[in-house]
């Protein structure tokens, strides 16, 4: 193992989930790169929907939290040592983490579909640890590297924009595309920026919380509505992004969506709604989910580094990691978008 000229501990501060509702600073060994992996100090991470919900909940569908878990997959930082089997040249370099293992020898992975992997590892989803910790193991070529324009804090948000990456090539984005997008939270803001970098002419974010639409107009959209108030299903979109979970922005936005046009189901909602089946029938729309993503960190530290998409000022709240239980709870104070935990 090639490390970088300052030492690393033994032990490191990790932010542990050890019941519902609970969260405890722990110290444990600081993890050792496989040959194959790279080891980082984490420099940022973000905070999740999904990790409120394990904290909340101790669960999200067949995923149950039966064991002390660390949370957190939204990462950058900088490799402090790498495995034999990688350049020790990357000993030093700022990284965003891909957070992900997948087998790589499966039909999925060999077809290109490596987020579909029935052996992915990913991090904060049990049994596998995440990164509201000190330091983290991942596998080299998950570790991207990104620029100097790209902050620490944005490096960290490359995940979430992969999210919105994912969903707009789903979605079939392309120059002069009409999208509308269910949803002002920090996936459907960030979505509605990647939506215009893939060239939409049109951005409609529905929600009915002024705030989130005024960040939304903030953040992307060209258009913003309250979906209680305005009507969805005679928009005639191209594509429509469901960012919300909720089942009437979903039907209504699958009515609102134009012939041979596109769905996309990115939020979690109920596991069971009811589909206008007549309108997807008449119309040939085609509806697919979004599951995490592959291959998008490139294109996303691009986007970024060009300034095409702003991830630095998503950001609203900032914590320290012994503050991690506090940054899960601040989805409650009004106007949060974006909150992240600072090492």
């Amino acid at each position: 193992m090639s490390t970088t000229s300052t030492a690393i501990p033994e032990t490191m501060r990790a932010s542990v989930l050890t019941g519902v509702g609970e969260i405890v600073m722990e110290e444990r060994p600081v993890p050792r790169p496989q040959r194959d992996e790279v080891l980082i100090k984490v420099a940022a991470v973000g905070v999740c929907g999904s990790d409120v919900h394990y904290y909340r909940e101790g669960r999200i569908g067949d995923f149950v939290v039966d064991a002390p878990l660390v949370l957190g997959h939204e990462v950058s930082g900088r490799i402090v040592a790498v495995g034999d089997d990688v350049d020790a040249s990357r000993t030093g370099e700022r990284v965003a983490i891909e957070p992900q293992r997948p087998c790589r020898v499966c039909g999925q992975c060999k077809a290109g579909r490596y987020n579909l992997c029935p052996e992915m590892e990913f991090y904060a989803t049990p049994p596998i640890d995440g990164a509201f910790c000190e330091y983290v193991t991942i596998q080299a070529d998950f570790a991207h590297p990104v620029p100097d324009a790209v902050s620490d804090e944005s490096a960290a948000l490359l995940e979430p924009l992969s999210v919105g990456i994912w969903a707009s090539r789903k979605a079939r984005i392309v120059p002069g595309s009409r999208v509308l997008i269910a949803g002002a939270g920090p996936i459907g803001v960030i979505t509605a920026q990647a939506a215009r970098a893939f060239g939409a002419a049109e951005v409609i974010v529905s929600d009915p919380a002024a705030d989130r639409r005024a960040l939304a107009e903030r953040f992307g959209a060209t258009r913003t509505l309250d979906p209680t108030k305005e009507a969805v299903r005679d928009l005639a979109v191209d594509a429509f992004i469901d960012a919300s979970g909720a089942t009437p922005a979903v039907i209504s936005g699958i009515e609102a969506v134009r012939g041979g046009g596109v769905v996309v189901l990115v939020g979690m909602g109920a596991d069971q709604i009811p589909m206008p089946i007549p309108v997807i029938q008449a119309r040939e729309l085609i509806i697919t989910g979004v599951f995490r993503y592959t291959d998008t960190w490139p294109l996303a530290a691009h986007l970024v580094a060009s300034g095409q998409v702003d991830l630095d000022s998503v950001v609203t709240a900032r914590f320290a990691l012994e503050d991690t239980e506090k940054a899960l709870n601040n989805d409650k104070v009004p106007g949060t978008l974006k909150t992240l935990v600072v090492l």
